[in-house]
């Protein structure tokens, strides 16, 4: 799978400079590069008829590497007594007395922002040191389920999280797109059906 946009939206502190964030940052991206379709290949080849492509698959094959390198599944964000939960985290990661959290797109566009919102949230109230949403581009979006979010629709409102007062933490953004495209392979099934890209 590649990945063309890996950017920081929201960085206050030194969280980014120091040694465990390029360690969680290096252990995201190669999550993302062991997804492979068809299962058994060496890149990321997807079926190019539109809407035709299931995203749990491509998530949990990402989700299954990281979990190899000791982060935790479907943690929720504990934001203290006051304040209501604002539901699980995909993965999380603990370093520096905090976490860091994963999350990737598998809902339309709203999710997109509840998902970066959380991880707002949770910087805010002192449960997170970071995180990053993967999503995939517009180029990847169109043969994946209807309507998932993509990058470019959520572009636009990086201005408004840059706007946030953090005093130590980061949001990062990567998107992910196919390698290639094949009208011969098989579509990735719309469903986790036990199965592993990878």
């Amino acid at each position: 799978m590649r990945i063309v946009r890996d950017e920081i939206i929201v960085e206050a502190g030194n969280f980014s400079l120091s040694r465990e964030y390029d360690m969680i940052h290096g252990q995201i991206i190669e999550s993302i590069s062991k997804v492979v379709w068809p299962i058994g290949s060496d890149n990321f080849v997807i079926n190019p008829t539109s809407h035709a492509n299931g995203v749990l698959p491509i998530k949990e094959a990402c989700m299954e590497h990281l979990v190899s390198e000791g982060w935790r599944r479907e943690i929720p964000l504990n934001l203290g007594a006051t304040m209501t939960r604002p539901g699980k985290i995909d993965a999380i990661f603990e370093v520096l007395h905090s976490h860091y959290a994963v999350e990737w797109e598998t809902g339309n566009i709203s999710s997109s922002h509840r998902a970066v919102n959380k991880m707002i949230l949770g910087i805010l109230g002192g449960a997170l040191i970071g995180g990053t949403l993967i999503i995939p581009t517009r180029r990847m979006y169109r043969y994946l389920t209807d309507r998932i979010g993509s990058y470019e629709e959520l572009r636009p409102y990086f201005p408004m999280w840059r706007k946030v007062n953090i005093i130590d933490g980061l949001i990062g953004v990567i998107a992910i797109e196919q390698d290639d495209t094949d009208i011969n392979v098989p579509p990735i099934g719309k469903g986790t059906d036990g199965r592993s890209l990878r």
